[in-house]
């Protein structure tokens, strides 16, 4: 009789099914996620490495990737402390690495449109705030050997140019693309700080100040008056610079409509930055009665009528006024009684601009009296008549001149001599003020300031590094008469 006969009296007739000994494969089907966890657990280094026995039991494997251990927001926490040199490496270390550095980028430039409109552009980068389009707004045509380099950018145009040489104006993406692309970016990054864009559209923009309730700092390309009416919608802009016409690749006008535009919707501006902008004393002066918060003015390549300059005095709370290569101050500022003045300027900057109109200049520093800084940089016609129009200003502090290359230390002293407040000068690359000229009373005044740079010859300067060295001389025995 069998075993299973004897234990549960079954019928001799039913045949007796064996159950076959289970193999090692059949473990490993049934108990896989043991098995891995097992094996995980096999290539994790020793956890003490004192012990001999454990030295035995668990192998060592070099090829072990031990940041596996570690989350996902503590491996954040780790990369965001290392330099930002070190983003690019990092992120060719692994995919989840990769994916790990894109989130904490916060500011990027988009070269390729397409990167935005197929939605890439939020998976590798879930949280930027800061999104400069201009670049990807560009399109350049295959196989040109020909590269136009801008402070705004970089693009490759053919050889057959426009008969009004407007590159840039070919190169453009179509609006309606760009708003789209501007709809595609607010809805993805609802928490934008910056945009910087080129060839939008008043649709465009009202889309981004809609989903984009927190942006800040918008700086707009080939603007014109009717762009503006969609920011006029962004309550909380703070910096804004707007470009109207560059010369050579596009054109786009900015007049008093557009200023007025701008003033009435955006008051909490802070700073402002005008570029290739038309108006008047009518579109600055409305700046300067609804933007009362206004501390910082740039004007750029400007293309302001006669009389705009006497509309400075409706910005009260005004600090800083640039002026950048501009070719004019205000060719007609009118009388002096209808100038005024800015209570609370304190810094006056002038870099690259053309300074020949002395009734311009006079002007300019009666508006600017009360300044403390005054910062001259490579402006050209700047003489003594020119810079003693300066002595108006009694309160300056400090005085940078660079590059000016007519002025002479009697005009430089006749000025800075009266000025009781004086306290730091810097001199650099004018080449008319020489040490030789130096009065007694000069050398005094110099003597009590707290901070002062005096290099007005480079050549000088240079050759006294170079005493010593053999410099520019050892080239002669090469170029020897025979």
């Amino acid at each position: 009789m069998s075993v299973l006969e004897e234990k549960g009296g079954l019928d001799s007739n039913v045949p007796v099914v064996k159950k076959r000994t289970p193999s090692l494969s059949d473990i490993w089907v049934k108990n896989a996620k043991s098995l891995n966890h097992v094996l995980f657990t096999m290539q994790l280094p020793t956890l003490s490495p004192e012990d001999p026995k454990s030295q035995t039991l668990i192998p060592k494997f070099s090829n072990v990737d031990r940041t596996l251990l570690l989350s996902d927001d503590l491996l954040l926490k780790i990369l965001s402390r290392l330099p930002v040199s070190q983003r690019n490496p990092n992120s060719l270390v692994c995919k989840r690495w990769l994916n790990l550095q894109g989130r904490l980028v916060r500011s990027l430039k988009v070269l390729d449109w397409d990167f935005l409109e197929s939605g890439r552009l939020f998976l590798r980068f879930p949280n930027l705030t800061h999104v400069d389009l201009v670049n990807g707004c560009l399109f350049s045509p295959r196989n040109s050997g020909i590269l136009v380099s801008h402070r705004m950018g970089s693009m490759h145009v053919s050889s057959r140019f426009s008969s009004n040489w407007r590159i840039c104006e070919e190169n453009l993406l179509p609006v309606d693309m760009v708003d789209r692309g501007l709809r595609t970016l607010a809805g993805g990054y609802p928490n934008l700080r910056k945009l910087v864009v080129i060839g939008a559209s008043e649709l465009g923009l009202m889309g981004v100040a809609d989903e984009c309730l927190t942006l800040q700092d918008l700086e707009l390309h080939k603007c014109n008056d009717n762009v503006l009416r969609g920011i006029a919608a962004c309550e909380n802009l703070q910096i804004l610079k707007l470009v109207g016409s560059v010369e050579g690749l596009y054109s786009s006008i900015v007049s008093d409509i557009g200023l007025t535009i701008l003033a009435q919707g955006c008051k909490r501006l802070v700073k402002l930055e005008l570029s290739g902008c038309e108006g008047s004393f009518d579109g600055i002066k409305a700046i300067g009665q609804c933007c009362q918060m206004l501390e910082d003015l740039t004007l750029s390549e400007h293309r302001m009528d006669d009389g705009w300059l006497a509309a400075l005095s409706y910005c009260e709370n005004l600090k800083t006024l640039r002026f950048l290569s501009c070719k004019k101050i205000d060719a007609s500022p009118g009388p002096d009684k209808y100038l005024g003045s800015c209570p609370a300027l304190g810094r006056l900057h002038l870099q690259k601009c053309q300074l020949r109109d002395k009734k311009s200049i006079r002007a300019l520093f009666r508006v600017c009296g009360v300044v403390k800084e005054i910062i001259v940089q490579n402006c050209w016609g700047l003489d003594n008549g020119m810079f003693s129009a300066a002595s108006i200003c009694r309160r300056v502090k400090f005085l940078s001149l660079e590059g000016c290359s007519l002025l002479t230390t009697e005009g430089l002293e006749a000025v800075i001599l009266s000025w009781q407040d004086l306290r730091s000068l810097r001199v650099v690359s004018c080449k008319n003020i020489k040490d030789g000229e130096i009065t007694p009373a000069l050398s005094l005044f110099i003597s009590a300031l707290k901070e002062l740079k005096w290099r007005p010859d480079t050549k000088s300067l240079l050759a006294s590094c170079l005493t010593g060295t053999d410099m520019g001389k050892r080239g002669g025995k090469f170029f020897k008469r025979a």
